[in-house]
């Protein structure tokens, strides 16, 4: 048993160093996803949005996760836990005067590039862990995970921290991809898309939607609310293959190489869309809670 611990262990801390590469690497490259550099998926809102235009998808997920943190009209703090360079911040920092914000992230570029960007405005990125930060017990109003807690397998441990930072009261909202079932459960097609996608994104693994469910429970959550978002999230999915293709093309046409990590985020984003194909396994949830 100890044996198998010890691998397990020696297994999260590889990916957490393959992750903070890619991070370090590979962040530039979304750019060319989103002009404000979200880092995620986006959400369509029909007649508020289109199809066709990917950035106003992408900051529509970030609206329909600020909505359901609740935020107040009073002075009110927020932490990203995950926060890229912080595109969901800067988005936030614009709807609410009234907010003040932290961001956490593995990634020294991410930290250098994001803190530029907030230059001036009442907020910080700070190179931490998002399981085990330097914040004291009920700190924040609010705290959003964007496709971040993926990356150590949406497990209790990341749950709990969120629990930890939060003030009474306080609101948690995750907005990520999960599986339907337990892994062992999926078809071969499935389980094939899911390792790939882990492998490339540097990914621990998908949470089944179940277990997170009632992993918050036992960390103390109430008022759990899990809302599928899989359909308002696909049109942002489809845009994946003409990314891809446009992106190579651009860099062939500038003569310039591919680095490996940009080759492992666009094999990543191919084995997403290919995941997302399998609707009975995989589906894209929006979580709401309080402490």
């Amino acid at each position: 048993m100890e044996n198998i611990a010890l691998k397990h262990q020696e297994k999260e801390e590889k990916i957490k160093i393959e992750m903070v590469d890619f991070y370090n690497e590979a962040t530039e490259d979304y750019e060319f996803w989103s002009k404000d550099l979200n880092m995620h998926f986006g959400y369509y809102k029909p007649f508020t949005n289109s199809v066709f235009k990917r950035n106003s998808m992408l900051n529509e997920m970030n609206n329909q996760v600020l909505k359901r943190l609740n935020i107040s009209t009073k002075k009110t703090n927020l932490i990203d836990l995950g926060c890229g360079v912080g595109g969901t911040i800067r988005y936030a920092l614009k709807k609410h005067k009234n907010l003040s914000a932290f961001g956490v992230t593995l990634s020294s570029f991410q930290v250098e590039k994001g803190n530029a960007l907030l230059e001036g405005k009442p907020a910080t990125i700070l190179n931490e862990n998002y399981n085990k930060t330097s914040f004291q017990d009920n700190t924040f109003n609010a705290a959003l995970a964007i496709e971040s807690l993926c990356h150590s397998g949406h497990k209790k441990e990341s749950l709990k921290e969120a629990y930890r930072i939060l003030k009474p009261g306080g609101r948690f909202v995750i907005a990520d991809a999960f599986l339907k079932k337990e892994e062992q459960e999926l078809c071969y097609g499935a389980q094939y898309s899911h390792r790939r996608l882990c492998d490339h994104w540097s990914l621990t693994n998908l949470g089944s939607i179940n277990n997170v469910k009632k992993h918050l429970e036992q960390t103390g959550f109430k008022n759990i609310k899990i809302e599928d978002i899989s359909y308002r999230v696909a049109p942002s999915v489809l845009h994946v293959p003409f990314a891809i293709v446009t992106f190579i093309l651009k860099k062939l046409i500038n003569f310039k190489p591919l680095k490996r990590e940009s080759l492992h985020n666009l094999k990543g984003s191919f084995y997403a869309l290919l995941s997302g194909l399998h609707l009975k396994s995989f589906g894209y949830y929006i979580i709401s809670c309080t402490k």
